[in-house]
């Protein structure tokens, strides 16, 4: 039998100071956003290793059900209209949770991306981002802009009008004017991505290209795993230094293009080099 525990971890920013912490620890989330109606409640749901299934907060079939959240979602309680509503996940699922599910119940939480958590490949760093703001963000609307849990710190601050210190959110961008579809240009030049090894795996995303400055996964051995290994793919340009993808055309990075492109490998490393060197990718003001 299968055992497996989804975490929902609950952040709520409140901005009206009539809504105290208290209203949060004792669950009545009643009190209404006064005065500031400019300034919206932020409401961040992450589901942590999601793929198990999907939360009953958007899939009312599910086996995983969230009554606390369809309450906060459904019912009228004076901050719910004024209230940004952020459900995600911290990464991509679990390996147990892959091997299971794609086994037992033919289902694949990272499909169509290659990896699971811990992977720089896409499957280990792919989520769902799914908002509810009424009024504001029309429903049913999607994005395609590269974006990043990290820019919730920053469009946070945005709304709730505070100022973030350049030594803070090196790496968040404003997800503001996607959300007020008020700009389809590219909210960010390029996304950092590093995984479970650290700083010395990193990746960077830019438009339809994905670099990996290393080789393999940056996360799971898959030749050790006796649950991985029959997802391992073949390396399709071993001796270049790192791996390069074409992810419009090659979602489930099964292709290294590094050798036939190396022009873009040499720009896009350029960059990230610059990056760490930097310590940050947001524009900052003292620059």
């Amino acid at each position: 039998m299968l055992n497996k525990l989804v975490l929902l971890t609950l952040i709520v920013l409140l901005a009206s100071p009539e809504s105290p912490a208290s209203a949060i620890a004792s669950d009545s989330f009643t009190e209404p956003h006064v005065g500031q109606a400019s300034k919206p409640n932020i409401l961040l749901i992450l589901a942590d290793d999601l793929g198990y299934g999907d939360v009953g907060c958007y899939n009312p079939e599910s086996r995983i059900p969230t009554p606390n959240l369809d309450r906060l979602v459904s019912e009228e309680l004076g901050v719910v209209d004024n209230t940004l509503v952020i459900v995600s996940s911290d990464n991509g699922p679990e390996v147990p949770t892959v091997y299971h599910m794609r086994h037992d119940h033919n289902h694949d939480g990272a499909r169509p991306w290659r990896g699971v958590k811990r992977d720089k490949w896409e499957g280990g760093h792919r989520v769902p981002f799914i908002v509810r703001w009424p009024g504001k963000v029309a429903p049913g609307s999607t994005s395609s802009q590269i974006t990043s849990l990290c820019d919730v710190f920053v469009t946070a601050a945005e709304l709730v009008g505070a100022k973030v210190p350049d030594n803070a959110a090196e790496d968040s961008f404003s997800l503001v004017p996607i959300l007020m579809s008020r700009d389809n240009e590219p909210m960010r030049p390029y996304l950092l991505q590093q995984a479970f090894t650290g700083a010395r795996d990193l990746a960077i995303r830019r438009g339809k290209w994905k670099y990996l400055a290393h080789q393999g996964s940056g996360g799971n051995n898959y030749e050790s795993s006796p649950e991985l290994k029959e997802y391992a793919l073949p390396n399709t340009a071993p001796t270049a230094a790192g791996q390069l993808y074409d992810l419009e055309s090659d979602p489930g990075e099964t292709r290294n293009l590094a050798l036939e492109h190396p022009e873009i490998v040499t720009e896009m490393d350029a960059i990230l080099k610059k990056s760490i060197a930097s310590g940050h990718s947001r524009p900052l003001e003292s620059d």
